[in-house]
């Protein structure tokens, strides 16, 4: 199954760093994330639409805009709120 790692306000609202989740494409993986950790779904969805500024990483490669992306068993998926510096 692919892992899912978790950063920031998101790690703190599922309580978890790191999970695996089921699924062949970020759709299915963020749909089953969201089952497991009720709580996500608000903050990561607006409707059935990904909010604009969670940002997705598979295996280093920037996912955010397209959740047909096909992910595989041992990939690696980020999941990071916005990010600011000073």
């Amino acid at each position: 199954m692919p892992r899912v790692k978790l950063f920031a306000r998101f790690r703190e609202i599922a309580g978890v760093s790191e999970v695996e989740v089921d699924g062949r494409n970020l759709r299915e993986v963020m749909e089953n994330l969201c089952n497991k950790y009720p709580k996500l779904r608000e903050t990561l969805f607006e409707g059935e639409k990904l909010r604009d500024f969670v940002q997705i990483m598979v295996n280093g490669k920037n996912a955010r805009g397209n959740l047909e992306y096909q992910v595989g068993e041992k990939d690696l998926i980020a999941i990071f709120p916005p990010v600011s510096g000073g």
